[in-house]
């Protein structure tokens, strides 16, 4: 036990050393934060899915499928996150895709670890985030293992602030909305599978694995909130090792 408190002490220094100490928030504060964040976070999602639904037709005419708002597939069932959301789910003749998205602003080049990007705001802020492709990997691996492995699974993450500003050094699948057109188009372009993956068909392989339930998507939220909280509350508890 006393390994595993030096271990954590020792995590929470470094990753206050990366990320920098965050003021105090009183719980009005934090309640305020949340909200806008969230806010911020829903006309993002907004965005992105209006800009995939003209691209896509842009690229299929009508023969695909994008899914209408988030989508909960319950990829670990008996576990205590048995869930997982999709931002944005879209269905090809050329490929199954998932889309993360982020309403980040400021420059955003790489990181010293392929899973984190880094994010440095207009006033030269600097913080590590986790990479949308790190994100969603989980996802587009579970969707591979159920689906047949002639009907293609990728993904990417769709900035959508149009105050990003993409590093070229990062990976091709981390894409602004502008991009996007381009990015699908490639992906149109350098299909080779021995057929057409059939729309229709993995749109009902798809959804098999999907939590239709009216408060599916709440009941993951307030798990993520859940986990989020006690994380918060383990900051709280380990920050007093520093002051």
């Amino acid at each position: 036990m006393f390994i595993k408190i030096v271990i954590a002490v020792v995590g929470f220094y470094l990753y206050k050393r990366l990320n920098g100490r965050r003021p105090h928030r009183t719980p009005r504060q934090a309640r305020t934060e949340q909200r806008s964040s969230k806010e911020i976070g829903a006309a993002g999602e907004a965005a992105a899915q209006a800009k995939l639904r003209t691209t896509l037709r842009s690229v299929c005419g009508d023969d695909f499928y994008l899914h209408d708002g988030p989508l909960v597939i319950e990829h670990a069932p008996g576990t205590a996150f048995p869930t997982a959301e999709i931002d944005h789910l879209s269905i090809t003749p050329f490929g199954v895709f998932v889309f993360e998205t982020k309403n980040w602003s400021g420059r955003i080049p790489p990181s010293a670890t392929p899973a984190n990007l880094t994010r440095t705001a207009g006033n030269g802020t600097t913080e590590i985030r986790r990479s949308p492709i790190a994100q969603h990997r989980t996802k587009v691996r579970f969707l591979r293992d159920q689906l047949p492995p002639i009907w293609p699974v990728s993904g990417a993450g769709l900035f959508t602030s149009p105050e990003a500003v993409l590093d070229p050094e990062l990976p091709s699948d981390l894409v602004s909305l502008d991009d996007l057109l381009h990015w699908m188009r490639v992906k149109r372009d350098t299909f080779k599978g021995p057929a057409q993956v059939d729309v229709a068909r993995a749109k009902t392989a798809v959804l098999m694995y999907a939590d239709s339930s009216t408060n599916a998507l709440a009941a993951h939220t307030a798990r993520v909130d859940k986990s989020r909280k006690l994380n918060r509350h383990q900051e709280a508890i380990l920050g007093k090792f520093f002051h």
